[in-house]
């Protein structure tokens, strides 16, 4: 079994038998297949055959499936497995699997998932004191060190060390301005650790320091404030903030409470003065359509779409809404007005057409304007028309129509197949798009970005 190889397939799910699919095969009655696979390299049929396994009680086989993977010194094998071994209450030899990978130092984050592995089995301050010199190396080891802290009885500790860590002047002003762990990082675990001892205002006047507390969407302080019913504090922070990202955590947590209109006023003060107004009203639209209010939602978003100059995402949402909320002749009417404004469609607007017109009873036609217009035989119109055939229940019309475009649409095209029941077929099909893997150094793998 080659490693790189294998890490490579299992991090691109190209040229393997994805996650998805494997749920499928189960789902459709192919357990032997995922068993027969198991056995051939296909890490993703394993993981899941072990489980499956171990939850029947057949835990030796379990191991034994995992087994050559494991061997191979390849860092998700060996997770996996001190997994099954935990779940199965046998925490000392998973921490004896994750200790040897640990001590080998290949994977650079076997401290981190070492240290949890520890904590969660009583031997926190063993946990506490491995991390502790580390911290400064990466970020995920503070946050490793924070979580043992709690249950080890050493958040005070954790928070001198985090707190010598934050300067009084620099602040970071990139993802790669400091090495290691850097200032903002360090403010927000500190916050973290003082709310959970009920320094609820400390945490709060903290996370004012940062530059920004967004991150992936979510924003620390207003998820702060929220958890802490701070609502006062929290319509002052939405205010204020230009990402919008507090404005919709108070509208989450305004519709949480029943109060959807207060949350609806909420979205639309934010979306006139935030730099996210197009997500914001999508947002908007949503909250909307979930309380019964089609009608207005696809109102705001046939006002955004003529506002933005037909953004093709934003037609996307307020399409769906015409085709979900009974609609759809009224979103062909839209995007007919389109087309006559700016003359030919793109096939991103045109795409729109299509469930659209099945929604009408036209899947035929819409084949056929689709067949006739000039992307209509690209490997992305062929996807998009798969769908809509095998969602009528037309599988076999999609396969035919994929096979032409195997090579860039082979998830979909073995999904169609095993619909099919012609797994072996779907199988082949995956395979074919197996890369060879780039070259990598055989050195230990860095932390330090680029990664």
């Amino acid at each position: 079994m080659d490693v790189a190889d294998l890490d490579h397939r299992t991090r691109t799910e190209s040229g393997c038998i994805p996650p998805g699919l494997v749920s499928r095969l189960l789902e459709r009655g192919h357990a032997e297949a995922v068993a027969r696979w198991a056995g051939r390299g296909e890490w993703f049929c394993a993981r899941e055959w072990a489980r499956l396994l171990g939850e029947q009680g057949r835990r030796t086989e379990a191991l034994e499936v995992v087994a050559p993977y494991a061997a191979t010194g390849w860092w998700p094998a060996i997770t996996s497995t001190a997994g099954l071994l935990e779940s199965w209450g046998r925490a000392g030899e998973a921490i004896a699997s994750a200790r040897t990978a640990m001590e080998e130092g290949r994977e650079p984050l076997a401290l981190a998932f070492y240290a949890r592995l520890l904590h969660r089995h009583g031997r926190g301050d063993e946990a506490f004191e491995l991390l502790r010199p580390h911290i400064d190396e990466h970020w995920s080891f503070a946050v490793a060190l924070v979580d043992v802290a709690e249950g080890a009885g050493r958040d005070e500790e954790a928070a001198e060390l985090l707190a010598a860590r934050v300067p009084e002047e620099h602040r970071c002003d990139g993802p790669w301005c400091c090495r290691g762990l850097d200032p903002d990082t360090a403010i927000g675990l500190l916050a973290t650790i003082r709310e959970r001892q009920g320094r609820v205002d400390e945490a709060i006047a903290l996370l004012r320091t940062r530059n920004t507390t967004s991150l992936n969407g979510r924003d620390q302080l207003a998820d702060l404030l929220a958890r802490h019913d701070r609502t006062e504090q929290l319509h002052a922070y939405a205010a204020a903030d230009e990402l919008g990202h507090a404005a919709q955590r108070l509208a989450e947590l305004l519709e949480e409470r029943g109060d959807v209109a207060a949350a609806v006023a909420v979205y639309r003060q934010a979306r006139d003065t935030s730099a996210r107004h197009a997500t914001l009203t999508v947002e908007l639209a949503h909250l909307l359509a979930r309380h019964h209010r089609a009608d207005e939602a696809i109102e705001v978003m046939r006002d955004l779409a003529e506002a933005s100059g037909a953004d093709d995402w934003i037609l996307d949402v307020l399409c769906t809404l015409y085709a979900d909320h009974g609609r759809p002749e009224d979103g062909l009417a839209h995007l007919d007005a389109i087309e006559r404004r700016t003359g030919e469609e793109e096939w991103e607007l045109f795409r729109l057409r299509l469930p659209l017109m099945a929604a009408c009873d036209r899947i035929d036609e819409a084949l056929a304007q689709a067949r006739a217009h000039p992307e209509g035989d690209t490997s992305y119109a062929a996807s998009h028309l798969a769908a809509l055939l095998a969602a009528a229940g037309r599988t076999e019309e999609a396969v035919a129509l994929l096979r032409p475009h195997a090579s860039a649409n082979s998830h979909d095209l073995a999904a169609y197949l095993i619909e099919l029941g012609r797994v072996d077929e779907a199988v082949t099909v995956l395979h074919q798009d197996r890369t060879r893997p780039p070259r990598r150094s055989s050195a230990v793998r860095s932390l330090e970005p680029p990664f």
